[in-house]
């Protein structure tokens, strides 16, 4: 079949026959609080209970009143409420004060206090996470850093970027790019995640395939420990062989043992040619095969292996209503991105790689992207994939890493369950709407999706030991990029052994004896 050269367009949202919009966001829902959801936890008898001397403290060392959401002494429950609560209206905390400090030296001095009086605390960014880390679970004091919000320096020789921590992923990388340089990682929700949280949570992304983790690429680190200590590792050379290299326990650390403040990462220079392909496969084993292929004929301009099932586009075109890339239907499809220096290079090893798939029936069907428009057009149908699910109410997210033979195996495995079940179905009476299976081929990471209308006891039953037993059996991890947080606490064992379990809780002791750093959550 030949390779069609068209268009990838979109549509706006139509209005449907009850004047609504087809694709609006299902209606909020009323948010339990995580101490209900999980009964088994136990507000920690060490910790203080906050007094209005307490908040008169942090008022008098933050001086701007902004700085303060003080709910102690006056009813805040309106503006607590974005810190209370996570994005996905899972998790939510009973929190009465909330600190947004501008500086290193005013996170030293909230930490100093907070360890000395007993006042357990949770580092909050862009709030953006999915496995409930950046939310409280009782009263934390909620330490949210999007004040900490400067470019500290940019070295546009070595790529050497430093910023504070409460820098916005989407603002840092256009900064880069008037620069001719792009940040190693980017998220879906780049425009609200900050980068000290990416750093704290080790975000992975769509650009890990081909500029690696931020293990790699973060240089130093500034964090405050939680007695008030501030480590100044703010290295900016990629070699530094003295000894230990703290940074990385921090590095996916998820605020447990310490507040990261500044970010010090080499960034590479921006790509001056990208093209964006949009392909349809008949079979897992044939996705497989054109990895393999890409990665072969692409070589070094290979920056994005995105696979997404037919499900899961099914979805996004009810949500949205917009004009599909490839006609017909096909069980998979793949979005490859690549990205070099010359663009009459990379067309022709991308026109090769194209003309061999498809010569070969390895590829049922392709898109090729004309220009930047078509290429943002083409990415909205894998980017807008985790809002198109929620559309019907809630969704059990599962981020994980799979050898990549079994990948999606995981998906059908899961799928068929929940049907012999009864939980799958078209009406309200079942819970669940589909399965979807869509992730990172590069990475071996795959993000199982199950949209449901409800948040269901017998679905989670259904599901929870399934996934994880299912994972460690195929040698997985129940997390790949997105951290472990509450939402996977009691599952860690499933890919870490009780031995690496408890050096992680003798490293929590280390650094946070009487254990203010986000409690309850993973360690």
């Amino acid at each position: 079949m030949q390779l069609r050269y068209s268009s990838a367009t979109t549509e706006p949202h139509q209005p449907d026959s009850k004047d609504g919009v087809k694709g609006a966001a299902a209606p909020s829902k009323q948010i339990r609080y995580t101490s209900e959801s999980y009964p088994e936890l136990k507000r920690d008898p060490r910790f203080a209970k906050l007094s209005s001397d307490h908040v008169r403290y942090f008022k008098e060392i933050l001086q701007d009143e902004s700085a303060v959401i003080d709910g102690v002494s006056t009813d805040a429950t309106d503006d607590i409420e974005p810190y209370n609560s996570d994005w996905m209206r899972k998790y939510k905390g009973h929190t009465q004060l909330v600190l947004r400090p501008k500086t290193t030296d005013e996170v030293s001095k909230i930490l100093s206090y907070c360890n000395e009086h007993q006042l357990a605390v949770v580092p909050q960014g862009g709030n953006s996470g999915l496995v409930g880390g950046s939310v409280p679970v009782f009263d934390e004091i909620v330490i949210n850093l999007a004040r900490m919000n400067q470019i500290r320096s940019f070295d546009g020789v070595s790529g050497t970027l430093v910023v504070d921590a409460g820098c916005i992923l989407e603002v840092v990388d256009r900064h880069l790019s008037e620069r001719d340089h792009i940040f190693p990682l980017d998220l879906g929700a780049k425009g609200s995640c900050q980068i000290g949280g990416n750093v704290a949570t080790n975000a992975g992304g769509l650009r890990l395939l081909r500029y690696g983790s931020l293990h790699g690429n973060v240089l130093g680190l500034e964090v405050v420990l939680p007695n008030g200590t501030v480590v100044d590792d703010l290295w900016r050379l990629r070699k530094n062989n003295t000894g230990y290299d703290i940074k990385h326990l921090f590095i996916g650390g998820e605020g447990t043992i310490g507040i990261i403040t500044g970010v010090s990462i080499i960034c590479p220079p921006r790509p001056k040619a990208v093209n964006v392909a949009f392909l349809a496969l008949d079979s897992y084993e044939k996705v497989q095969r054109a990895f393999q292929e890409a990665k072969n004929q692409l070589s070094e301009i290979l920056s994005a292996f995105e696979l997404m099932d037919g499900k899961s586009q099914d979805l996004v075109h009810r949500v949205t209503n917009k004009k599909r890339p490839l006609e017909g239907d096909h069980p998979f499809y793949c979005l490859i991105e690549t990205s070099g220096s010359s663009k009459e290079h990379d067309d022709e090893k991308l026109e090769k790689f194209l003309e061999h798939v498809m010569s070969e029936e390895i590829v049922a069907d392709g898109v090729l992207a004309q220009d930047e428009t078509q290429m943002m057009s083409l990415w909205s149908w894998r980017e807008g994939i985790p809002e198109s699910i929620g559309h019907w109410g809630g969704v059990y997210k599962y981020d994980v890493s799979i050898p990549l033979s079994d990948l999606y195996q995981l998906v059908d495995d899961t799928r068929a369950r929940l049907q012999s079940a009864g939980l799958i179905g078209d009406t309200d009476e079942h819970p669940v709407v589909d399965v979807v299976g869509y992730g990172h081929v590069g990475d071996c990471n795959l993000h199982l999706n199950v949209a449901t209308r409800r948040f269901d006891k017998r679905v989670e039953k259904e599901l929870e030991p399934f996934v994880y037993e299912w994972i460690q059996e195929h040698q997985g991890s129940i997390s790949a990029e997105h951290g472990v947080g509450l939402a996977k606490k009691k599952f860690l064992g499933y890919s870490r052994s009780e031995n690496m379990i408890e050096l992680m809780r003798g490293i929590k002791r280390l650094y946070d004896p009487k254990g203010i750093m986000n409690p309850y959550k993973y360690i």
